[in-house]
């Protein structure tokens, strides 16, 4: 016979020194059987919306935690009933085990453990004098504490049905008591569908199903799953809880802002010629299928004036006293999320050619949006670039990442009466906006970068006398 026992996950430390994160959403539910490894929530810290594995195989018996809750790291936050494999037969001898493998965690600060290499043992146990028959019980879930290594060993024994007991409160977990007040459902009525009888949220939720309840309490029952960003006070204010990305965002701009002396420079250009160019380049074989915009350029004209001008590329190590500057890039493209404002950047940019580059933005700003950025894309940035034209905005005074030295913003190009070979003529102008820190970058050095920026758009030959 297979003894069972309840085991707790808790909210690990995704590797990026947080201490809590929010319950996106939970891809199982209460009776749900899981695998080793199986995706069971999206949790998003302060960087990124990632995925948690599941370390154990068995069934849920509990989510202690709702969609939309922050939760500390170490908190418990799922509950499993697994197979309790610790033990030995009495009076059996336990075989060597052999050196445990290395552990290879499947995510950053979290992975399965690996209990054993040997075959499944029992634990011994002293046999006793059995007990005086008794009545057949309700059993009740069993919760094991963080001290403890293993549960002892349950018999199974007769369970009533829910609600045979007027006196008895039926076994449903508080997530699920909370959704039942909230829909009227009376739990006594409700048959559960989990481990032992348990009642769970589609126990509920087909119970209101059913038509047993007003058209309001059913819409209620589809509705409460929905993530709730806002809560509405009243009918002339809405108010929405800062957490997740936003909230990190805005501890960082803070920090930024009032550490790093930030000037701001900005220079007007004919990008006539690096438009043109555009043209001709999505029109070219090489260029086929590939995502080409004027971030692409802008993008290629900054990693080139960084070599003529490798000062931007750097960092103020506040702690040590020391400038630290690059020898590589790790490009940076502010992109807009529902979830907020994220840097992620490429990694060595400097190295890619400009088909490469398009391919990078692309994959970039695709997982950016869609919440799926990693903590790595995420971490490590050098400069920065922010797109504000794509706002048909002009220009800015951007905010520097925290860490790097310099932030570039491109304004939106716009046909303008433009001085042209001595002429009047309709021209294609963007003007860039370039903050910096004037720790480590003086006037001459952000200048001269810009300059450079501008050239190469103003005059793509020019990258042949940059290289």
């Amino acid at each position: 016979m297979t003894a069972t026992m309840i085991k707790e996950f808790r909210l690990p430390d995704l590797g990026e020194g947080l201490t809590e994160s929010e319950i996106v959403s939970w891809k199982v539910g209460v009776g749900d059987t899981v695998s080793l490894n199986q995706v069971i929530a999206e949790v998003e810290t302060a960087k990124a919306v990632v995925e948690l594995p599941s370390p154990f195989a068995g069934v849920i018996t509990a989510l202690h935690e709702q969609p939309g809750t922050v939760v500390e790291v170490g908190k418990p936050i799922v509950s499993f009933e697994v197979k309790d494999d610790a033990g030995n037969q009495a009076g059996a001898a336990a075989p060597a085990e052999a050196p445990l493998p290395k552990r290879e965690p499947n995510l950053v600060g979290y992975g399965a453990v690996i209990e054993s290499t040997g075959p499944p043992v029992r634990r011994q146990r002293t046999l006793v004098e059995p007990a005086p028959p008794v009545e057949p019980v309700e059993t009740k879930p069993v919760e094991t504490k963080p001290a403890e290594t293993a549960a002892p060993v349950v018999e199974p024994v007769e369970t009533k049905p829910a609600g045979t007991n007027p006196a008895e409160r039926p076994r449903s977990t508080p997530p699920v008591r909370k959704l039942a007040r909230d829909l009227g459902v009376d739990l006594e009525k409700v048959a559960g569908t989990g481990p032992s009888g348990l009642i769970t949220r589609d126990d509920v939720r087909n119970f209101v199903g059913g038509g047993d309840l007003p058209a309001a309490a059913q819409e209620l029952a589809a509705q409460e799953t929905a993530p709730r960003s806002a809560t509405a006070q009243g009918d002339r204010e809405v108010r929405t809880p800062i957490k997740g990305v936003r909230k990190f965002t805005a501890a960082a701009m803070v920090s930024s802002a009032f550490t790093a002396p930030h000037v701001t420079e900005f220079l007007t250009v004919d990008v006539t010629p690096a438009m043109e160019l555009l043209a001709r380049l999505k029109e070219s074989k090489p260029f086929a299928g590939h995502k080409l915009t004027p971030l692409t350029l802008v993008a290629k004209a900054v990693l080139i004036a960084l070599r003529r001008n490798p000062g931007l590329n750097a960092k103020w190590d506040e702690a040590n006293q020391e400038i630290v500057q690059f020898n590589y890039v790790n490009l940076g493209i502010a992109a807009a999320t529902p979830r907020g404002l994220t840097v992620p950047n490429i990694k060595d940019a400097e190295r890619l050619t400009l088909v490469d580059l398009s391919t990078a933005l692309a994959e970039l700003t695709d997982t950016a949006r869609a919440g799926k950025s990693s903590p790595e894309d995420l971490s490590g940035g050098t400069i920065s670039i922010t797109n504000i034209g794509v706002f048909g905005i002009d220009a800015g005074t951007p905010i520097l990442n925290p860490g790097e030295a310099a932030i570039l913003a491109m304004g939106a190009v716009r046909k303008t009466p433009w001085e042209y070979q001595d002429q009047v003529a309709l021209r294609q102008v963007m003007t860039l906006s370039l903050s910096f820190d004037h720790r480590l970058v003086d006037g001459e050095q952000g200048s001269r970068f810009l300059a450079d920026v501008g050239a190469l758009l103003a005059d793509p030959a020019m990258a042949f006398a940059m290289a």
